[in-house]
């Protein structure tokens, strides 16, 4: 069994040099999987810490359970992988959220950070194994925001209510920092680092001009960046799509690590060429091919590319380009897991 040494993974995300080998990392892993993986139903937090721990990597990712509520979607559809049949799908309603205007923002049922069940820190940190931390923090400030505005009606309201738009960012950024500072000081000295995760691009670019983020969302980032000062902590960001108009600011925020490098977006060796003295790079093997609809052999030739092209002279956690989902085949999972063990080792020696 792997033995977990977190100070192989902040070496990596600080920028100081090699590790002994290249660190695993995962913002999300379905239950599915990870039940799958350990051979029995994960069922309590001491669960999840064997499966984090057992599976190679150095830390756990738990984040405190809050709820900003919004109008949702639904598919149905029937699909299965791991012997559970699923059955739908639901996301968050793209057009009309539950606050259009003043009044709806006075009524909406904004979460409160001293309500928040922080019960899952103190039981994570009970099963922690020697050399393994926490990693925690929040889900993002735009994300919640455009949820609970709606996407559309956000994008309106820039315009046609910006006040009302300021209103719910503060409010947001201000629930999200101060959940993730409860959540940093319970951690105590399990704290690894904190994970900040906000998609705020697709593909082709931002979803809104860079200036829209510099003057309602990144303040708060700076506040995020704040947090993990006091703790002293490394600061890691997730978004997907395509990020170059607004790494610098991101940087400038006091983020010390990207994830996860979606490939339809960003060329992850131009993001080392360019970035690798300043961000450590986290993720970058294609979830879509070879991770979901490949072979274990493919899975293990594009890492071993991964490797030899990213790992050099460290800064770099390998892992999926978002998350390891249901539809992720276990075999093609453990095939990630192993190549990294066999091939991460430093010096890199991959021809």
């Amino acid at each position: 069994m792997v033995k977990p040494d977190f100070s192989r993974m902040e070496r990596a995300l600080r920028l100081e040099g090699e590790p002994d080998r290249v660190p695993l990392v995962e913002g999300w892993i379905d239950y599915r999987v990870a039940s799958a993986f350990l051979g029995k139903p994960i069922g309590t937090y001491a669960d999840w810490v064997e499966f984090w721990w057992k599976a190679g990597y150095d830390f756990i990712h738990i984040v405190p359970p809050y709820y900003f509520p919004s109008p949702r979607q639904e598919a149905h559809h029937t699909y299965s992988l791991y012997g559970e049949e699923i059955t739908s799908r639901s996301w968050v309603a793209e057009h009309k959220g539950a606050i259009t205007n003043e009044e709806e923002y006075e009524s909406f049922e904004f979460p409160s950070p001293e309500e928040v069940d922080y019960s899952i820190i103190e039981e994570t940190k009970k099963a922690l194994p020697q050399g393994m931390k926490i990693i925690t923090g929040t889900g993002g400030i735009f994300e919640e925001t455009s949820f609970a505005m709606g996407f559309e009606t956000l994008a309106i309201s820039l315009y046609d209510e910006p006040k009302l738009v300021e209103k719910v960012f503060h409010k947001v950024g201000e629930i999200l920092t101060e959940i993730t500072d409860i959540a940093a000081e319970l951690c105590g000295d399990a704290l690894g680092a904190l994970w900040l995760s906000d998609d705020i691009a697709y593909t082709e670019g931002t979803f809104f001009s860079p200036s829209v983020y510099r003057k309602y969302l990144f303040p708060w980032y700076e506040k995020f960046g704040d947090i993990c000062k006091k703790y002293d902590v490394p600061y890691l960001y997730h978004s997907d799509g395509k990020l170059w108009e607004i790494l610098d600011d991101l940087i400038d925020c006091g983020v010390n690590a990207i994830h996860p490098i979606e490939p339809k977006a960003m060329d992850i060796r131009k993001v080392k060429e360019e970035y690798g003295d300043k961000l450590c790079i986290l993720g970058g093997l294609n979830l879509d091919y070879p991770l979901s609809r490949g072979t274990p052999d493919e899975v293990e030739k594009e890492v071993k590319r991964l490797i030899r092209d990213i790992a050099p002279g460290g800064g770099y956690c390998l892992g999926s380009s978002n998350s390891i989902t249901e539809y992720v085949p276990l075999e093609n999972y453990k095939a990630m897991l192993e190549s990294v063990m066999k091939y991460g080792r430093y010096p890199i020696q991959i021809g």
